[in-house]
């Protein structure tokens, strides 16, 4: 079975695919990508079997709705994160940002964040990140198919993006407001699509179970 879930806010991808094994009852479940805990939106779920078709789905283009503060910057570049900057919110107009936004667009290297599931040498990047250690990370290729600005409400500036597999739309966030001459970290993150798999059609966890059970019964 795949299915396409809409995880929550605060829980992680694990915590997601942890309740979906205790509704279907199956020792064998996975996810399609993670999502970090802030970030809420779709997350493909498959069992048994169809687990074997999570590598194709995590492969596929993703698409993002994003909401930056400017003029804060974390040490996770999100709300969860510390405080390590502060700037001037900068006098910026639509042109501006739609101008830097074209900048983003292409193929590119993005250096994946030290708060990251990421594994080097085995280990979770955030654990290393938590003791204050940061250790090298090979940059790797990413590609921003679509970059439009939603709205600009200073401080908050919201975006959406389709992006291929391995885009950290934090470190994207973090470096547009640089090349907007100021600091920022992501506030909400919502994933918008996975592939073929669209929001609009995502279940929440309620909902899967209370299907799950109906065609159980």
């Amino acid at each position: 079975m795949i299915a396409n879930i809409y995880k929550p806010v605060s829980w992680t991808s694990f915590d997601v695919v942890k309740k979906l094994r205790n509704i279907v009852h199956e020792k064998k479940v996975g996810h399609g990508g993670t999502l970090d805990p802030f970030a809420e939106g779709v997350l493909i779920i498959g069992t048994g079997k169809d687990t074997k078709s999570l590598t194709h789905i995590a492969a596929c283009d993703k698409t993002y709705e994003a909401t930056v503060k400017i003029g804060v910057g974390t040490d996770t570049m999100d709300r969860e994160g510390k405080v390590i900057e502060t700037a001037p919110v900068p006098n910026l107009t639509i042109d501006q940002i739609k101008k830097t936004f074209a900048g983003f667009l292409g193929a590119q290297k993005q250096t994946p964040p030290m708060y990251s599931a990421k594994r080097i040498k085995g280990v979770r990047l955030y654990k290393l990140a938590r003791k204050n250690q940061t250790v090298h990370r090979d940059p790797v290729d990413i590609n921003i198919h679509e970059l439009q600005l939603i709205s600009y409400d200073s401080p908050f500036l919201r975006f959406s993006v389709k992006c291929s597999k391995g885009t950290y739309v934090r470190v994207l966030g973090h470096d547009i407001v640089k090349s907007l001459g100021t600091a920022g970290h992501l506030t909400k993150l919502i994933r918008t699509s996975v592939g073929e798999f669209h929001v609009k059609n995502s279940l929440t966890i309620d909902k899967f179970s209370e299907q799950w059970l109906s065609i159980e019964a």
